[in-house]
């Protein structure tokens, strides 16, 4: 699927991924492939991707493993639709 993380400064990220795991105010929660189309709000905490393959877009992330990248994240919105995932981060 595709994910596209645009913060007010910039954007931060465009390419495939594998999953992503996002702080939802009722709690974390995972989105994969052919996910069921979701908008929800996002508050503090950690955003974490799973890519298919090393990504030198992922600058600002801090690299936990040779595909996971996490992000700090103060609030954001979500919206996935047709397997692709806007998130919008402050």
């Amino acid at each position: 699927m595709i994910l596209e993380i645009v913060s007010p400064e910039a954007k931060l990220f465009l390419g495939e991924i594998t999953s992503i795991t996002l702080p939802g105010v009722d709690g974390s929660f995972q989105i994969l492939n052919n996910h069921a189309p979701i908008v929800s709000i996002l508050e503090k905490g950690v955003l974490k991707i799973v890519t298919s393959s090393t990504n030198e877009n992922l600058t600002k992330f801090n690299k936990v493993d040779g595909q996971t990248y996490t992000l700090n994240i103060n609030s954001g919105t979500i919206e996935m639709k047709d397997n692709k995932v806007i998130v919008l981060v402050d």
